[in-house]
């Protein structure tokens, strides 16, 4: 503007503010969004499609807030954009904690909203019986449905948290353990259970699915005595164990509504035992319509190395991967494992697992341009591949552990629980990669934990720390925004 006189100028540099003003005004802004379940989907990709208002770089301006908890939640939360709580709208993060609480959080202020306690919490506080399940959200988003360690799934009003129903979903909670997130499909309720650690029987993994409208327990598949349908007492089968606990707990096809489980260390004769087995139930779970297991059934029984401590991924309509404590991911395809005959092996493709140990975690999927990409982390490290020709490439690997890692806005978020003696060096907390190169872009500093992993979503990450198994009745939850403006 050299050269304008300053009448011209104060004009000019008002028109300029205007357009500037008028232009962000015009920027798109994240759309609304919740996040009613484990992964915000049925097959748990833990992938956010939408934009969140959180990029590359904007990370060094996140702010944390951590808020003091009535428990442990060493599980992830949910989120719901614009509830209804006490009759005002919140955007609410809904958890439970170890011990069978479940809370209702304002995700700005943090402030409690309400706190359904279970009647078994006073008996149960401090002991070894605790869940590590994560609620799920009715699509109406009126009521969320979340499990206790007293071996009950109860549907809890969101608007002040009073109990609509509670159903039980074992004959034997100190043996029976809810473990894994719940699912919700078609009006469905599917929750599986486990065992605790030690695996001390008698305890048979299995999916209840209940009512999501009354609360009755519909139909019972055990993965042990599978032949004999409905609720049964743990001693009343000759078998034990086959826990059914991986991170994402059951797994669901929206396009037909089957069902896909993974079993831990138990017995398997492929036709009523099926112990570290990957199985695919009708919608109903009254009829195994596919199944796998690996040649080695018997050895992975004898060296306690589950099959199904984590549970399956959906990559495609006909590929599915499953990891297991044996530092193995197998790439399977559906069409090969269908029918109620058992199948033995024929694996794809057999990849190794981040560091070659237990994969605990479940692996994320996440679509961009037309590729498939599929991202895993264990207690040694953090790996990606791409899904090419049927087939997983590894894209990159690192030595940084995690536990289940979460996509948004091409931005990859995994949990390094382990603070330890490594914070010292700059590491642990939560590591933010670039999702396609593996870029480390920066840690966010946070507490130790164990099963917990972040949500990304509506302009915010959440993240619960703390370790069920430290027997602790308070935690800390961790919530990250942008500074206002």
């Amino acid at each position: 503007m050299t050269g304008m006189n300053p009448m011209r100028r104060h004009v000019a540099a008002g028109l300029l503010l205007g357009l500037s003003l008028a232009i962000a005004a015009a920027a798109p802004r994240a759309p609304a969004q919740s996040w009613p379940m484990f992964g915000g989907n049925l097959q748990s990709t833990s992938a956010n499609p939408e934009p969140t208002g959180i990029t590359a770089a904007s990370l060094r301006r996140l702010r944390r807030r951590q808020v003091e908890l009535d428990g442990v939640v060493d599980a992830s939360a949910i989120y719901l954009h614009g509830a209804t709580i006490g009759g005002a709208r919140h955007d609410a993060i809904f958890v439970t904690t170890s011990y069978g609480k479940t809370l209702a959080l304002d995700a700005d202020s943090g402030a409690v909203l309400w706190e359904y306690t279970p009647a078994s919490y006073r008996s149960l506080a401090g002991t070894r019986q605790f869940t590590n399940s994560t609620p799920v959200a009715a699509p109406d988003a009126q009521a969320i449905y979340a499990a206790s360690p007293d071996g009950y799934i109860q549907k809890l009003a969101v608007s002040d948290g009073r109990v609509l129903w509670r159903t039980a979903i074992t004959e034997l909670p100190r043996r029976e353990k809810i473990a894994s997130p719940l699912k919700l499909f078609h009006g469905r309720v599917i929750a599986v259970t486990g065992g605790y650690i030690g695996d001390r029987p008698p305890y048979q993994g299995h999916v209840a699915v209940l009512d999501g409208r009354s609360g009755k327990l519909l139909h019972v598949w055990n993965s042990l005595c599978s032949n004999r349908t409905g609720l049964m007492s743990p001693t009343s089968c000759p078998q034990a164990q086959s826990a059914i606990w991986g991170r994402a707990g059951a797994v669901i096809d929206p396009a037909d509504g089957h069902i896909f489980v993974a079993t831990g260390n138990g017995d398997w004769n492929g036709t009523t035992d099926w112990g570290d087995a990957l199985i695919e139930l009708n919608s109903e779970a009254t009829a195994i319509v596919g199944n796998y297991a690996p040649t080695n059934t018997a050895e992975l029984r004898a060296r306690d190395l589950d099959l199904g401590s984590a549970s399956p991924v959906l990559l495609s309509g006909n590929l599915l991967a499953q990891g297991g404590k044996d530092g193995k991911i197998r790439l399977l395809a559906r069409g090969a494992m269908a029918g109620a005959a058992p199948h033995e092996g024929h694996e794809l493709q057999v990849v190794s697992t981040p560091s070659g140990t237990d994969l605990f975690a479940q692996p994320a999927v996440w679509r961009q341009g037309g590729q498939t990409w599929m991202f895993a982390a264990d207690a040694g490290g953090t790996a990606a591949w791409q899904l090419k020709g049927g087939m997983l490439h590894e894209a990159w690997r690192n030595d940084t552990a995690g536990t289940s890692p979460f996509e948004a806005d091409g931005l990859l978020f995994v949990y390094d629980p382990d603070r330890g003696y490594r914070s010292l060096f700059g590491s642990g907390g939560l590591n933010v990669y670039d999702a396609s190169s593996g870029k480390r872009l920066a840690t966010l500093p946070c507490g130790p934990g164990h099963w917990s992993s972040p949500i990304v979503v509506d302009g915010k990450i959440i993240l619960p720390e703390g370790d069920a198994n430290a027997d602790a009745t308070r935690g800390v939850l961790d919530i990250w925004t942008l500074p206002a403006g």
